[in-house]
């Protein structure tokens, strides 16, 4: 008896890994399989502003090759000191020459017995004050040597700003508003009708004419996945409902264009025998998610760099 229900269970457990079991796949199968993928510049990691179609906050990146960095302004917690006050170089040097000189000078003076406590401490108080104007006249010299020098001595790797020092608090990559024109909103249009046949057909080829080579990769591992469990991800019946614009902008050459769009698909998953396992055939769902476009400033095609959720369905 234990043998034959240790068998049962290992073919329905074989058997829920063949047919595709529903817990085996996202839900949302459609392209970018309902994640925050994708490059925006140097925008990539802050939310884009909401709009008309897309008012709701939009989710954080999840995937990007864009590395995160601290920007520029970081504020300090209170009480605490800013980026540029913990970065601000000290010469060990010539902090530890000073401390000594005036170390020693207070340690003669405190251990006589006051200003009036005899000849030593007069000699101490002297001896204090010698020691002071002597170690004064020795920072000042080194203060003008080395950092004199090291203000006009560029740092290997860096080029320093013309203003010189830090940059200021408000300080950001460059960057210009953009003017999108009707022929793009259309462009953005097919692109987002295009990415959804091409995905249904598995075209990677066709993909790589309409998306950055980032989020192509993103689209052949999904891919991949879905095929390595030998289930299939079809969309259908893609109509775009609405859009409108979050931001454009133009940096290092290139132009950057975010858009808020809603469409409705037929969005199902099957198994490598045709069945249904998510989703279903009969009934749409509309989706809400925020797109970003990219190609060079001097003329091309635009691209899809990433695909942003809401929280709106």
């Amino acid at each position: 008896m234990k043998k034959r229900y240790l068998t049962s269970v290992l073919t329905a457990i074989l058997t829920v890994g063949l047919l595709g079991g529903p817990l085996a796949y996202h839900a949302d199968a459609r392209p970018g399989q309902g994640s925050s993928m994708g490059s925006r510049g140097s925008r990539t990691w802050s939310a884009p502003p909401s709009t008309r179609t897309s008012p709701y906050t939009t989710s954080p990146m999840e995937r990007s090759v864009t590395p995160r960095t601290p920007g520029y302004n970081t504020q300090a917690p209170f009480g605490g000191s800013t980026p540029y006050q913990s970065m601000r170089p000290r010469h060990p040097f010539m902090t530890g020459l000073f401390g000594g000189f005036l170390g020693a000078g207070l340690f003669g003076l405190l251990s006589g017995h006051g200003f009036f406590g005899g000849i030593h401490s007069i000699f101490s108080m002297f001896g204090l004050i010698i020691q002071i104007m002597i170690g004064v006249w020795i920072v000042r010299w080194l203060w003008r040597k080395f950092a004199g020098n090291s203000n006009n001595r560029p740092v290997s790797g860096f080029t320093p700003p013309s203003s010189g020092g830090f940059p200021p608090a408000s300080a950001a990559p460059q960057s210009a508003p953009l003017d999108i024109a009707g022929s793009d909103y259309e462009a953005f249009q097919h692109i987002l009708l295009d990415i959804q046949q091409a995905w249904n057909q598995q075209n990677i080829i066709a993909m790589q004419q309409m998306a950055t080579p980032e989020m192509v990769s993103y689209f052949n591992q999904q891919l991949s996945a879905l095929a390595s469990q030998g289930a299939r991800n079809v969309v259908s019946d893609v109509r775009f409902i609405q859009g409108d614009l979050s931001e454009a902008w133009r940096e290092n050459g290139m132009d950057y264009a975010t858009v808020a769009m809603r469409y409705s698909l037929i969005d199902l998953t099957t198994n490598a025998m045709g069945q249904v396992i998510e989703g279903s055939s009969t009934e749409p769902v509309t989706v809400t998610e925020v797109w970003t476009f990219t190609r060079p400033s001097r003329g091309g095609s635009w691209l899809v760099s990433a695909i942003q959720q809401t929280g709106q369905r």
